[in-house]
């Protein structure tokens, strides 16, 4: 998988919020094989030394890191904790989030195009969470984005691929954009049936975090995705109404 130009191993991306233990947060991310870790500005580094203590485990941990804009809701303070979050991380990927909803936690669509615009025309090479809505994703290209992350359902909800009809329409309208699932996945089943849409990866941070067992749910998303991308590109049959034998009917014996 490549994006912004480089090639990355893994289509599961691991957010780093909400772990019971930084211990249990690095095993997971190591169950998960993943190979891109998002990290909250805003949250992670709201105090200095624990914001210290958590960037020297994540960078031990070797993994490429997208810095994410969570908690804004507006496009000066997106853009503003942009500016921050590449000067403490140094690199010029972004997760962008424009909050809409404090309830649904729905993208603002209106001020993510256009924070969009100005974080790309300052260099930053953004990922944007928005929504399955096909205009919204053409403005966001036109904007300068070359990765799209649209939702699968409300955030940390875990009900999974909301409007399956949305998103593999958005897929079938941008073949040549990388897209990743982001947000609402729940179970490593979801992971799996965004991937046999044919999206190129999926990003999960609470159905791992708040699991009984982050590190082996971890390595079952590990799992589901590899699977969901096989199947894929093995190209599965198409549903039929209709029943049809495995067997074949001629030449079968009869009894007079």
């Amino acid at each position: 998988m490549e994006l912004y130009g480089v090639e990355i191993d893994s289509r599961l991306l691991l957010g780093t919020a909400q772990y019971p233990s930084p211990a249990i947060l690095a095993d997971a991310v190591r169950a998960s094989g993943a190979g891109i870790l998002t990290v909250s500005l805003r949250r992670e580094s709201g105090r200095l030394r624990e914001g210290q203590d958590f960037w020297g485990l994540i960078a031990g941990l070797n993994v490429k890191v997208l810095p994410n804009t969570a908690g804004c809701h507006s496009v000066k303070e997106a853009v503003t904790t942009a500016q921050m979050a590449r000067e403490v991380f140094g690199t010029n990927w972004l997760k962008l989030e424009v909050i809409g909803d404090a309830d649904t936690l729905q993208p603002d669509v209106f001020g993510l195009v256009e924070a969009a615009r100005i974080l790309t025309e300052d260099g930053f090479e953004v990922f944007p969470y928005t929504t399955e809505d096909l205009v919204v994703a053409e403005r966001l290209i036109e904007a300068g984005c070359k990765v799209l992350m649209p939702w699968g359902a409300p955030i940390g909800t875990g009900m999974g691929l909301n409007n399956v009809y949305g998103l593999r329409s958005l897929r079938a309208h941008f073949p040549d954009v990388p897209l990743v699932v982001d947000a609402g996945i729940g179970k490593p089943s979801h992971a799996a049936a965004a991937m046999e849409l044919g999206y190129d990866a999926v990003l999960l941070n609470t159905a791992v975090a708040k699991a009984g067992d982050p590190v082996a749910m971890a390595g079952a998303f590990k799992l589901a995705v590899e699977a969901g991308r096989t199947a894929y590109l093995a190209d599965p049959i198409e549903p039929r109404d209709m029943a049809a034998p495995s067997t074949p009917v001629f030449g079968r014996a009869s009894l007079a």
